[in-house]
């Protein structure tokens, strides 16, 4: 990480929210120059408004595949557009840190700050400027509302020094709400709902679907229950796409 060139200094961007779809082409990717690939020849298309889950066993490339799509990792060769324009255009280095601003991204382990429920869902925002309304709103999206309501101290309540002070699945439902809060047009569930049970889990999922159809969901999941709901699946193996359509028809094919 540390030779890795300094981005350079860019005036600050609206969020690129996509219209049409997000697509690779001809996508290959190695971390060094003499490592093997992790990602062979990927073509892919992503609509907007589209629910889809990656599925698929450890060193599949889903997690790679998943940093390439938020602009973390470059491709080594290939391409990714958006709504047709290069994501990597050298002419227009905006257009990537515009692509990251439109994401909302929820890992397996929240990070939590140790201060209120309410500073935690609306991270970065001053206090002073957060809507609360829009925090509630998201808190009942991320089915955590009543755990909230019920504690003594409410919105208001600490959570502790990396939440602490919650179980792991209230920690993942306040970072669901985080995301939801802020609005993105891409919410990326890197396997964001694995400590919850099944009930919660339903509830969130059933939650997700009721959202803007202009959210793209994309999900990652060990959990073949997780990725039941979206709108199509994709199975990875060995950086290969070697299955995709509606849930029903991958998870029911013989890998």
């Amino acid at each position: 990480m540390l030779n890795q060139p300094m981005p350079p200094k860019l005036p600050q961007v609206h969020a690129l929210h996509f219209q049409g779809s997000l697509r690779f082409e001809s996508l290959n990717f190695r971390y060094t120059s003499d490592a093997s690939y992790v990602l062979h020849n990927l073509n892919l298309e992503i609509h907007r408004g589209e629910s889809i889950g990656f599925v698929g066993s450890t060193g599949s490339g889903k997690s790679t595949l998943i940093d390439i799509l938020m602009g973390l990792l470059e491709p080594t060769s290939g391409r990714i557009l958006i709504d047709g324009k290069d994501l990597y255009d050298l002419n227009c280095p905006e257009r990537l840190v515009a692509w990251r601003a439109a994401i909302a991204h929820v890992p397996q382990n929240i990070y939590l700050a140790d201060s209120s429920i309410v500073e935690n869902i609306a991270f970065g925002v001053p206090r002073g400027q957060i809507d609360f309304s829009r925090v509630q709103q998201a808190a009942e999206q991320a089915q955590i509302v009543s755990f909230i309501e019920t504690s003594p101290e409410g919105y208001n309540t600490f959570v502790g020094e990396r939440g602490i002070r919650l179980s792991g699945g209230q920690r993942q439902r306040l970072g669901i709400a985080r995301a939801l809060y802020k609005k993105s047009s891409v919410i990326v569930l890197d396997e964001a709902t694995s400590a919850l049970d099944t009930d919660t889990e339903d509830a969130v999922m059933e939650a997700m679907e009721g959202l803007s159809k202009e959210l793209t969901v994309i999900m990652i999941a060990h959990r073949l229950s997780t990725v039941q709901r979206c709108d199509r699946v994709i199975r990875l193996a060995k950086g290969l796409i070697t299955a995709q359509g509606s849930p029903d028809e991958v998870l029911n094919k013989d890998v």
